[in-house]
């Protein structure tokens, strides 16, 4: 393993304020000899392993260091090629200025660690030392692409562009300078249709990460920021760089889920624990929902307890042990798998545990559907946010199918088999069959 410079250690743990005032003070050698280094000080995410591609996709959370990483690569292109045509493209042109070319982590603070750079605004044009120049475009005016020819470009915050197909398409169209011209795009996801093009090229490398990755970020930003918004749809996108997908015919919708989000619920009058069991150790999740009933009538998803690759006897135990943490009065469990060597490895695990077991005589999305009223009438709710239940949720289909996460949405069935014994008791029977 080759030992780091002592000055790199140092630098990485100071903020980019502190990190400029300490470079400006090497040599000129000595910046170029530090900002050629960027892969040894760089976190994971902001370089690519390989150059053998067409587009780098970085998707990652706000504050992630995207920005460094797009200026970083663009700035070590032009030192090392004389004559470089680069295309810089953002939202629109104040994004391009106020971020890409003179924000604090951006080519004008980055290119000075490589030699002389100049920003012409009423050329739109950032120069070189090297001869390499760089050109201002926007995504709001796509045509400002048609006819330039370019080596490589830089495509910032691609997800909030307007009219992101047509500029997109016009950049590519003249991506035809040198033997491998190369596309960088950083961006925070967002569903267009664009972004889901680009990960799907052939030839595209996609990196990135979440925004705690940056260690420069104060803890107190994410002790706020986490607590509002972390596992929700928009905290994985924003935070987490998430490509959060929606499935078409889906029962539940992100959307709807959002809307039923709670921090608290009020005071509970009952809880059930709806458990689908696993067909082997080595097989799918065992789906353990804690769900109450408040006094207001509604249902509350309190806890998502599943458990995987463990034992009858060890998610049995998780079962019972999610039961005692919430007070349940009852645990709820699929007999399909087992029958009635559920309830023995379920009261085995808590003797004094009241258990039910349920048999499954309709598909899930039959079984799901009253249950999506709920939650479109306003009368069941999240408490907080369970990301890996809302993936699973939002991959049943309805009339049939299912394309979320895994192999079997356990955790959605234990959620359905909660909320139905919670909800509608004994006037489920037409839908479940109790043993």
């Amino acid at each position: 393993m080759i030992a780091r410079d002592p000055m790199i250690d140092e630098l990485i743990g100071l903020n980019d304020a502190d990190q400029a005032r300490i470079v400006s003070r090497l040599t000129p050698s000595r910046r170029l000899e530090l900002a050629t280094r960027w892969s040894v000080y760089a976190h994971s995410g902001q370089t690519v392993a390989d150059i053998d591609w067409t587009v780098w996709l970085i998707q990652a959370g706000r504050g992630f260091g995207k920005t460094r990483a797009g200026a970083q690569w663009v700035c070590a292109q032009a030192a090392d090629r004389p004559g470089l045509r680069i295309a810089l493209v953002g939202a629109n042109r104040r994004d391009v200025e106020t971020v890409m070319v003179r924000g604090p982590a951006g080519l004008l603070a980055v290119g000075r660690h490589y030699g002389t750079v100049h920003y012409r605004p009423s050329h739109g044009m950032v120069e070189f030392g090297s001869g390499a120049q760089a050109f201002v475009y926007a995504a709001e005016s796509p045509d400002g692409l048609r006819g330039p020819e370019h080596h490589i470009a830089w495509c910032d915050e691609l997800a909030k562009w307007r009219n992101a197909d047509a500029t997109w398409d016009n950049l590519m169209m003249g991506m035809r300078v040198g033997e491998r011209p190369q596309t960088l795009v950083t961006t925070t996801p967002r569903l267009i249709p664009l972004l889901r093009r680009i990960r799907a090229m052939p030839g595209v490398r996609i990196t990135g990460g979440r925004s705690r990755d940056n260690r420069h970020l104060a803890e107190s930003y994410f002790a706020q920021i986490e607590g509002s918004y972390a596992g929700t749809r928009l905290g994985r996108q924003e935070l987490d760089g998430e490509l959060i997908e929606e499935v078409a015919g889906a029962l539940w919708q992100r959307s709807l889920i959002e809307t039923q989000r709670v921090a608290m619920p009020p005071t509970l009058v009952r809880v059930v624990v709806g458990v689908d069991p696993p067909a082997g150790v080595d097989g799918d999740a065992c789906g353990i929902v804690a769900v109450g009933l408040g006094e207001d009538g509604h249902g509350y998803v309190l806890a998502d307890a599943s458990v995987q690759g463990l034992s009858p006897e060890g998610w049995a135990g998780a079962v019972a042990a999610c039961a005692a943490r919430h007070g349940a009065d009852r645990v709820v469990a699929e007999s399909n798998q087992g029958g009635a060597m559920v309830a023995s490895v379920l009261r085995a695990a808590d003797a004094g545990l009241p258990v039910t077991l349920v048999h499954a005589s309709r598909g899930k999305a039959a079984r799901a559907e009253p249950i999506v009223a709920l939650y479109e009438h306003g009368r069941a709710f999240h408490v907080g946010a369970f990301p890996a239940l809302e993936d699973e949720l939002c991959g049943l289909i309805a009339g049939g199918g299912y394309q979320g996460p895994g192999r079997s949405p356990d955790r959605a069935d234990a959620l359905v088999w909660a909320m139905q014994e919670l909800m509608f008791g004994r006037r489920g029977v037409a839908t479940v069959r109790v043993l």
